[in-house]
């Protein structure tokens, strides 16, 4: 079975193309200029995935930006708008709340009007966002700019690696899945950099290239194929998985697959709280939540936050220009990861990457500790600045490693299609709630203790190499279909 450009009743397959739901409508004349061209460019299938995930990827790199925005530029804000530590952590913690509201609201909106359309959606208060931040001139303009750009990041969050997983071939699920964190180090090192250069004012500006770019370029992929073929959409369906294939390739196997999954799964479109308690619910359910919450809880967003505070507090004099470098070996561990994903396969990485941030992050609590009891005058003293920086470098590459990608990839692959929206919304909830607290008590933690701060990291560390241990499975080189097959 293999399409070609049209069916024998002259219906153009390569239509839906560009469709995102019944939010809105297109001409024909319109649709079939930008198909002509667009499919001409996406004709191998491999080409054509990666196309779309390179677009959908800038959801996650203004992410990332959000996420590093309040490194460079704590300073600078509070002296301007005479914020004190308190107040400065509130702004930083508020991206958080704003993603919780975004993250209760992602798997519906997802669910009723597609993945582009929730990614559309999601790019208007991240726009509006970072221009209230940009003009404002006391706190209550700031802190509403945090709140808007958290609700679109809280959907993005949800959105992106659910549509990779869901366009990606079996054996490109994982590195393309990957991608996903690889855009939100991206965006982490770029906040970074460009904080080194420019103001607050100015860098809140640059945040908005990410969604200004992401907006038009939705109009370019094909939505989710496996979300049209839930929504009753075949005809879409068949057409939106042949682009994404490529046109000469024979998709019958898959598209069998697919809907013989659908056929199984709950009639139901509507599913209710009570219904999680099933076990082929409840269990990648509990999964997904569980390393989430741990992802979070490892304290990653404690560092990427305030890492030039942290460097600060170790000796290092060029605090900006050492959290620069943290962001760069941030993406290249994220690459590699990228790499490996679908062949040392998830298990193996996430426990190589808790064990590596156990052991890191009980170096830092060590040169923590002995720093405090440790005379300023002393030799010594530069030595334990250089052991907590070693430290935190470790945790950063063993986090890329497994860690910061992998917990959103397994989320979007074990997610029964018929929960995805309703459990979807929980575990990204889950994590922003999670990471909501993280963040508010950093810094009060590093003032109490920064040895005792990264003492508590490490325990969780440490429970986290037990829980991938006793619960988590492994899903390389299986389709959607045959995991969550696997917990009925």
């Amino acid at each position: 079975m293999s399409f070609r450009d049209d069916t024998e009743d002259g219906r153009d397959l390569r239509k839906p193309f560009l469709h995102t739901g019944s939010w809105y409508k297109m001409s024909s004349r319109q649709s079939s200029s930008i198909l002509s061209s667009s499919a001409q460019m996406l004709r191998d299938g491999s080409i054509s995935v990666v196309f779309c995930v390179l677009i959908v990827a800038l959801g996650p790199i203004q992410f990332g930006f959000t996420c590093g925005y309040s490194s460079p530029t704590q300073a600078e804000i509070m002296n301007d708008l005479n914020l004190s530590i308190s107040e400065f952590s509130l702004f930083g913690s508020l991206s958080n709340v704003g993603a919780m509201v975004g993250a209760i609201s992602s798997g519906q909106i997802a669910e009723y009007i597609g993945r582009k359309g929730s990614l559309m959606i999601a790019a208007i208060p991240n726009i509006i966002g970072w221009l209230a931040i940009s003009f404002a001139r006391d706190s209550s303009f700031l802190f509403m700019g945090r709140l808007l750009e958290g609700f679109g990041v809280g959907i993005i969050s949800y959105t992106v690696p659910v549509y990779i997983a869901e366009i990606a071939p079996q054996n490109m699920r994982g590195s393309l899945g990957s991608v996903n964190q690889l855009a939100v180090t991206i965006g982490i090192m770029l906040a970074y950099l460009l904080g080194l250069f420019v103001n607050w004012r100015v860098l809140a500006v640059l945040g908005i290239l990410p969604c200004t770019i992401l907006i038009p370029g939705l109009f370019f992929i094909p939505e989710s194929p496996r979300w049209l073929a839930k929504m009753g959409m075949t005809e879409d369906f068949e057409a939106s998985l042949q682009v994404l294939r490529g046109f000469d390739t024979d998709i019958c196997a898959e598209v069998n697959e697919i809907r013989r999954s659908l056929a199984s799964s709950s009639k139901r479109m509507t599913i209710r709280f009570a219904d999680l308690k099933r076990k082929r619910y409840w269990y990648p359910l509990m999964v997904g939540i569980g390393l989430l919450i741990l992802q979070q809880l490892s304290g990653i967003n404690a560092v990427l936050f305030y890492s030039s505070n942290i460097f600060k507090s170790a000796g290092i004099s060029s605090s900006n220009v050492a959290t620069f470098g943290l962001g760069i070996i941030q993406v290249v561990a994220t690459g590699v990861t990228t790499c490996l994903v679908d062949k040392a396969g998830r298990r193996l990485l996430l426990i190589v990457s808790t064990v590596g941030m156990t052991f890191s992050m009980f170096l830092v609590a060590v040169a923590f500790y002995l720093e405090d009891i440790v005379s300023k005058d002393s030799h010594l003293y530069g030595v334990y600045g250089i052991l907590s920086l070693v430290g935190l470098v470790a945790m950063v590459i063993t986090f890329s490693l497994g860690l910061g990608a992998i917990p959103w990839i397994i989320m979007s692959e074990i997610l029964p299609v018929e929960i995805k929206g309703l459990a979807g919304s929980i575990a990204t909830l889950a994590n922003w709630l999670t990471s909501w607290v993280v963040t508010m008590t950093a810094n009060l933690l590093l003032t109490w203790s920064a040895g005792g701060t990264f003492t508590i990291y490490t325990i969780v560390a440490a429970f986290t190499v037990a829980f991938v241990n006793l619960w988590v499975p492994e899903t390389k080189g299986r389709t959607l279909e045959e995991i969550q097959s696997s917990f009925r």
